[in-house]
């Protein structure tokens, strides 16, 4: 990571940040700790006493520099970390003041009027962007559906090749074993496959490690189309783990790395809308090889093509990553300011923006830089309390992503259909249909994502998802012999209104949150755990149903699931913490509120949607967000010891409040 800015005159007035109103001046957290009742701070907590305020300090580290302070440090990191021309050079002294204010590009009479038209157009329309950033979206989708494929080919061929491999019966042998091939991906991407991500990434960069996931997939795809028994097509499933797994860790990174913050939460979120792509394509494939007859003396030549398709989406992204420009933040991770610029010129349309951003990323991430422990990165995941609370956040939701049951229609559908009397090329149809819908669902998300919001999306879908397998579960007690129809009506349509809500929430979200909520110098490690959480209950999903369902039956394994739901809803209320609309850095103040105030706010939502929404009372205030100020008060009323960040972060908000000139608090003149 780089210095600080050379310039000295600059540095003091970090401190400026720490002032309130009611102070006569700059007063360190331990000096603001004096003036409340506390006892005295432990050796952890005078630790963690710098990390917490620089993360009070990420709200907006610039604020209080005037414009042409901002002009100067802009040009003297121009000078000394791009060395380029005088145009650069004027770039980084207006991008300087727009990283503090991005909206006073109408009231900055610096710049020209074409800069001021594209950041114009860039707030007024914001899928308004560059080409190359377009195709960044195609390369994330195209990896997306390298996954999708996988999952649902083997899908239509198991129906195939488990008579064959000695694997079809319904005895404890044979599911078990069907469980395993099915499975045995997914048990490479949680034990193996994700944590090749910070190695690979640290030696090939991000498009350079998509390129080698891609080729694993490519060879490893085509492997398991020429196994001749149930052991060597384990092995190798088990070998296409090791591409699918760091291509998922790497590829949302690399997407939430190279977005504009307006649709970061769009564009990371593709890769669940071209993973249920994917999941359509596989069950095309399976559908128009089902009929291919044996040529040549091959044997079962139709499942062989089902598998053998999914490596065409892994052999397109190979032939053009490289036309994708590097992320700039991982340029930056490493000091290589230059080229993190020349990357982000080519992902914006005027060097101001490129300028703007890159300035920006590079104070944010010095005030980042002080959130590191000294440790190990790897064990700060668990020690730094904000990197803890994202920790269980997005362990939370990679865990309800597959225990909310979506895996078992993806992977044995066609298991399911035929249990409910489908033919075979019908099951395979239903299938399809479900693919389709998965898809089709997954779209409106772009949108609501980012305007709805990621919590919001949960809350609302999650106990409609268990509703559905509850219904579908259920509906497998009709009658065949008295209403044939009627089972078959009820079981797709419950399946299919599943998909429905499963595709624009617990779908989508818990990749996107997983790739925005931990900070860059632990980012690699926090996705690599958040991915390795997701196969691993992938692979006990995929290796538990058919054993459960041969136990339970499939009422008893769809309402399994309902419930695990209907536990996720409340997980998701307590502890997920809403993060749309924040630059990946301004994160850190999110992750800064403690869990049991964020459990306190989660709770008090629970009567206040009764009351507003059941009872139609119109004039029930909601509750209000988490906020420090809440906390300031908290710790005053109570004599508690008055936490670092609670004193910081507090401070940061009223000097940013003095810039908008907004009256002070009750809660402001108690600080």
């Amino acid at each position: 990571m780089a210095g600080p800015l050379p310039d000295d005159k600059y540095k003091s007035r970090d401190r400026r940040l720490t002032d309130s109103s009611t102070m006569v001046e700059a007063q360190s957290p331990v000096s603001c700790r004096k003036a409340i009742p506390s006892s005295p701070a432990t050796v952890e907590e005078e630790e963690e006493e710098p990390r917490q305020n620089a993360s009070a300090r990420l709200a907006n580290p610039l604020a209080d520099y005037t414009h042409e302070e901002l002009e100067d440090m802009g040009a003297a990191y121009a000078q000394k970390y791009i060395r380029g021309t005088d145009d650069d050079v004027r770039a980084f002294r207006q991008g300087a003041v727009l990283a503090q204010d991005p909206h006073c590009y109408d009231t900055y009479q610096a710049l020209s009027s074409e800069d001021r038209e594209i950041i114009r157009v860039e707030f007024l329309k914001k899928w308004h962007q560059p080409a190359l950033l377009y195709l960044v979206m195609v390369l994330c989708s195209t990896c997306a559906a390298v996954q999708g494929m996988d999952e649902t080919v083997i899908n239509g061929a198991q129906l195939f090749f488990s008579g064959p491999f000695g694997i079809k019966g319904n005895d404890s042998r044979s599911t078990w074993l069907l469980g395993l091939v099915n499975s045995a991906p997914y048990l490479c991407c949680a034990f193996v496959g994700c944590w090749m991500t910070v190695p690979f990434n640290h030696w090939f960069g991000r498009r350079g490690t998509i390129f080698v996931s891609c080729t694993i997939s490519v060879v490893t795809v085509l492997w398991q189309s020429f196994t001749n028994s149930w052991w060597h097509m384990f092995i190798a499933r088990f070998a296409v783990g090791f591409g699918v797994g760091t291509m998922s860790a790497t590829v949302p990174i690399y997407a939430a790395e190279t977005a504009p913050p307006a649709i970061r939460g769009a564009l990371v979120m593709q890769w669940q809308l071209w993973t249920a792509f994917g999941i359509m394509l596989g069950y095309m494939a399976d559908l128009a090889f089902y009929k291919v007859p044996d040529l040549g003396g091959i044997p079962g030549l139709n499942w062989r093509l089902m598998l053998g398709s999914a490596m065409v989406p892994a052999l397109g992204v190979c032939c053009f990553v490289f036309l994708c420009p590097e992320s700039p933040r991982w340029y930056m991770g490493r000091g290589r300011h230059e080229k993190a610029y020349a990357s982000m010129i080519r992902l914006r349309f005027s060097k101001v923006q490129a300028a703007r951003d890159i300035f920006y990323m590079h104070v944010l991430l010095e005030a980042e830089a002080t959130l590191k422990a000294g440790g190990v990165k790897a064990a700060e995941l668990f020690t730094v309390p904000r990197n803890r609370r994202a920790l269980v956040a997005s362990e939370i939701l990679m865990f309800m992503q597959q225990f909310c049951g979506i895996n078992v229609i993806a992977y044995y559908s066609s298991h399911i259909f035929e249990q409910a009397n489908y033919s075979d090329t019908a099951a395979l149809s239903a299938s399809m249909g479900f693919g389709i819908i998965s898809f089709l669902f997954a779209i409106p998300a772009v949108k609501t994502i980012d305007t709805f919001g990621r919590r919001n999306l949960l809350l609302t879908t999650i106990p409609f998802m268990a509703l559905c397998l509850f219904f579908t579960g259920f509906s497998f007690l009709i009658p065949e012999e008295t209403a044939y129809k009627a089972r078959i009506a009820c079981i797709t349509a419950g399946i299919y209104l599943f998909g429905m809500v499963y595709s624009p929430g617990e779908g989508p979200v818990p990749f996107v949150y997983s790739a925005e909520a931990y900070p860059l110098y632990v980012r690699g490690y926090g996705m690599s755990l958040a991915t390795a959480t997701t196969w691993f209950f992938n692979f006990l999903l995929a290796i538990t149903w058919p054993s459960m369902r041969a136990a339970f039956g499939d009422t008893g394994g769809f309402s399994w699931y309902a419930i695990w739901n209907l536990v996720g809803w409340v997980l998701v209320l307590l502890f997920v913490p809403e993060t749309k609309g924040k630059t990946l850095e301004e994160l850190d103040q999110v992750f800064s509120v403690s869990t049991r105030a964020h459990a306190r706010y989660g709770m008090r939502q629970v009567p206040y949607f009764c009351r507003r929404y059941v009872l139609f009372q119109s004039d029930v205030e909601p509750p209000r967000l988490p906020l420090a100020e809440d906390e300031v008060e908290r710790a005053h009323r109570e004599e508690t010891t008055y936490p670092a960040v609670v004193t910081s972060t507090m401070a940061t908000s009223l000097a940013r409040d003095r810039a908008t000139k907004r009256p002070m608090t009750s809660a402001d003149e108690k600080v």
